[in-house]
């Protein structure tokens, strides 16, 4: 079926994680005033990271999906959008050079603007109030004003997406994706740890790579650009219909607001609206399976997502914990991989791993963090399957959200620089360190 279901239709399904506007005359308003945006992205773009993601589905590359938690309206400048795009440059350059293989390069931006929570309400001092649901719906200031969910964001998170989407556009077709420009990637205080080093080590190795490419004539495109894509969740039913279209080339739809998109461990019911409406979009899509997922609920999310298992079409993202990842996931790959299923395999090792530190802020520890994706890489090594990638939220600033890592935050440090309004990210460094880490396991993968 390649109808665009009506957002009765996906209502009549009875979706969860939705918001109870208390206005649907302005909820009407931003719908309709959606529908005449122009795309954010385009059908050919998104065909394109399908067959990127083939490839790593086929074994023949390696996915890294990074960004915030939640990306918030007022993070729309040019510095923080360069500084998310940097970590991800420098990462997927010491993959690629470290590990000898191709990395997809897939940022969590543009539209990560909604968030579930695993509770409609907030109680503070007494005070209950709808909880905060990302920028997307509300206000994160605790006041009855600013928790009312307005419709209006809607269309404020299609401008901020389309800004954000122009400087990522402008960065990495503008020189600063340059390889030349690995050294000026890294700043103080980067060099100063013992991963930013390491990492100057290896731009000193790829400088003196690309002087001798040049002195003999070799100087690709490749070099001076790269291709990156954008993904959110897709989770508010009201933004991502409207921004569904048919395509002029093909007649098929396609959801214009990202390149790819994922629906969440909260929203996977086989029945459930979200399903429904991924279905029937030709974009790369992505499901989250968590701990208790079963071997027939992930054929099951196949038949219904990828019915002509077509490669590049459907990621498995699998957030398990790392105390269960080594228990959980060998079921699902064996039984995925038995019945001929064309799917990438992508390792999320935050949001099993979230707990409260005693200083009441939410955190992760590195060292998890870290043991979930050696898990990961594990099970597949002992199957003869292929670890697709990784998909971590992490920002390009120093923050102090994550314990552990080579700086070696502890819970005392948390209150350093905690600034994410929902879950903990790795900072630049620990973002960097994990890498290496990666690199290395995929070396031997």
């Amino acid at each position: 079926m390649t109808a665009i279901p009506t957002l009765e239709e996906l209502h009549a399904l009875g979706p969860l994680q939705q918001p109870t506007y208390p206005d649907a005359g302005a909820v009407d308003t931003a719908v309709a005033r959606l529908r005449t945006v122009p795309p954010l992205v385009f059908a050919g773009e998104c065909d394109d990271l399908t067959e990127k993601i083939a490839a790593v589905t086929r074994g023949e590359a390696f996915l890294l999906q990074g960004g915030d938690c939640a990306e918030t309206f007022s993070g729309v400048t040019a510095d923080n959008v360069r500084n998310k795009l940097r970590v991800l440059l420098q990462m997927a350059v010491v993959l690629t050079y470290a590990a000898s293989v191709p990395v997809v390069k897939l940022g969590r931006l543009a539209g990560q603007y909604a968030k579930p929570r695993s509770s409609d309400l907030e109680t503070r001092d007494g005070v209950t109030l709808p909880a905060y649901r990302g920028d997307a719906v509300n206000g994160y200031d605790f006041t009855p004003e600013s928790r009312i969910p307005d419709p209006q964001r809607l269309v404020d998170v299609y401008n901020s997406s389309a800004a954000t989407l122009n400087l990522v556009r402008a960065f990495v077709t503008g020189g600063y994706a340059d390889l030349r420009q690995v050294h000026t990637w890294n700043t103080d205080f980067v060099q100063s740890s013992p991963f930013g080093q390491r990492y100057e080590a290896m731009a000193d190795e790829i400088e003196r790579a690309l002087t001798f490419m040049k002195a003999i004539g070799a100087d690709p495109d490749e070099f001076h650009r790269v291709d990156f894509h954008s993904s959110h969740e897709a989770l508010l039913l009201e933004y991502e219909q409207s921004l569904t279209r048919i395509d002029s080339r093909t007649d098929l739809p396609y959801n214009v607001s990202a390149h790819f998109v994922w629906i969440g461990e909260r929203t996977r019911q086989l029945d459930g609206a979200h399903i429904e409406l991924l279905s029937r979009i030709q974009n790369p899509i992505g499901i989250k399976l968590g701990p208790t997922t079963t071997p027939d609920d992930a054929l099951a999310y196949a038949a219904r997502l990828n019915p002509d298992n077509t490669p590049g079409r459907l990621t498995f993202i699998t957030r398990f914990g790392a105390h269960k990842i080594r228990d959980g996931l060998p079921a699902l790959v064996e039984k995925v991989t038995a019945e001929g299923v064309q799917v990438a395999w992508v390792c999320d090792p935050m949001h099993g791993n979230t707990f409260e530190a005693s200083s009441g802020y939410k955190t992760r520890r590195f060292d998890d963090v870290i043991e979930e994706v050696q898990g990961f890489f594990d099970v597949h090594r002992s199957l003869g399957t292929w670890p697709g990638g990784v998909h971590v939220e992490l920002t390009g600033d120093d923050v102090t959200e994550c314990i552990g890592g080579g700086e070696e935050i502890d819970e005392a440090g948390l209150a350093n620089r905690y600034e994410s309004v929902c879950d903990p990210r790795l900072n630049r460094v620990q973002s960097l360190e994990l890498s290496f880490l990666v690199a290395e396991m995929l070396r031997k993968a």
